[in-house]
């Protein structure tokens, strides 16, 4: 399945163009987002209003809408989608990816994207053979594009030859496969927690932390891009994180926590525990709201549970397990001594200290140290990038 697979499909100049709503139909059904550019040729043979309609996005076609004076980033298109895919992909629109012409959205957007480029090529038998086709399509092909082969039938001339744009179905499931079988992190069970946890005083007050839950998020999102079965339990977050390609598990306190991880971790294999869980919890929670007038002068606390030290000493040879420190001072030693007390393969390291690092900035600063001596050392940069960090950290990871 797709599920929070962000598609982009490029629509150019001919005929096969009325196969693509087919395409984004079952896109779709399998839980993929789709936005469609297409060329200012494929307007003429399927209309921008069934493309929106089925795929539930305006159809962008102009760098600038002199109606409404909005701009169409193809940048931002780029760094949008899991994957491009032109469909059909005309002889002249190749050609000009070859050459790396920009005369239009698509082929800017193409051209800035960093994702995974499928190009399915459809015209006259004649066209398709020709030498300089065959030599732009080894040229696509040279810069990592998928070719989608088109197929032998008849033609829109009349002729019967190769040219006719793969079906549907096909094409579909060629994407499916790329990302189910590609992609890094594919058929790995991952847990992941985010967020704070809120320790109730009373019914309307609690114990808790300034942690958003972004980066949490942000690892659970990379990691879901990354073909991985993500299981994300967190604390409060204000961030959507609805229909993101994983499965949210939503918890309050640290108990709570402790027990979601407890039943998921024994089947998972990487373990990335990111959550601020509070150390403490009051030792009593009033089931009443206190009044000020009633008086209330110390909340008596207790140690929560130590959920990373339990997952420590319960995991398995086969199991990879990262841990979060934030720390104001001393920052290596207590991070080195987490990761060897906890049993740790991982621990992500940001301290207080470091301008823009730590809770509530869409910004972190980390340091990745490793059970094998590892010390990696990174600048300041968003938390989508930070994950990319991590991830390629656990790509290189092996064991001692």
């Amino acid at each position: 399945m797709l599920a929070g697979k962000k598609i982009l499909i490029g629509i150019t100049g001919s005929i096969a163009a009325y196969k693509i709503p087919f395409v984004i139909r079952l896109l779709k059904k399998a839980g993929a987002e789709v936005q469609i550019l297409i060329t200012p040729a494929a307007k003429d043979f399927v209309t921008p209003l069934t493309l929106s309609t089925l795929s539930e996005h305006p159809v962008l076609m102009d760098f600038f809408n002199s109606d409404d004076g909005t701009w169409s980033s193809h940048v931002d298109l780029g760094m949008w989608a899991d994957m491009v895919l032109i469909a059909p992909a005309s002889a002249n629109t190749m050609a000009k990816m070859a050459g790396g012409i920009t005369d239009n959205l698509l082929l800017a957007t193409v051209l800035s994207t960093r994702c995974k480029v499928f190009f399915a090529p459809a015209m006259d038998l004649d066209m398709y053979k020709h030498p300089t086709t065959t030599e732009n399509i080894k040229k696509l092909q040279s810069f990592g594009y998928e070719l989608i082969k088109p197929v032998a039938g008849e033609l829109a001339s009349g002729l019967v030859g190769c040219g006719r744009l793969e079906e549907p179905e096909i094409i579909v499931n060629k994407i499916e496969k790329y990302f189910n079988d590609s992609l890094p992190f594919s058929g790995k069970k991952v847990m992941i927690t985010a967020g704070p946890t809120y320790e109730p005083i009373d019914p309307v007050r609690f114990i808790g932390n300034y942690s958003s839950g972004r980066m949490g998020i942000e690892i659970a999102k990379a990691m879901a891009k990354q073909g991985a079965e993500v299981n994300l339990i967190t604390g409060p977050t204000a961030i959507n994180i609805d229909n993101q390609g994983f499965n949210v598990v939503r918890v309050t306190t640290a108990t709570q926590m402790h027990t979601e991880c407890m039943n998921v971790f024994p089947d998972s294999d990487i373990t990335i525990m990111s959550a601020a869980v509070a150390d403490f919890t009051p030792d009593k929670t009033k089931s009443n709201k206190i009044k000020k007038e009633d008086g209330f002068n110390s909340i008596k606390l207790k140690p929560t549970v130590d959920i990373l030290l339990e997952l420590g000493k319960k995991k398995k040879d086969k199991q990879l397990l990262v841990g979060f420190a934030l720390e104001t001072d001393n920052e290596k030693g207590n991070a080195k001594k987490k990761l060897a007390n906890k049993n740790l393969d991982i621990i992500v390291l940001n301290s207080l200290k470091d301008e823009g690092a730590g809770f509530g900035h869409e910004t972190n600063k980390v340091t990745i140290l490793t059970a094998i001596g590892e010390e990696l050392i990174f600048e300041l940069k968003p938390k989508h990038e930070v994950a990319l960090d991590l991830l390629s950290v656990l790509k290189a990871y092996k064991k001692s």
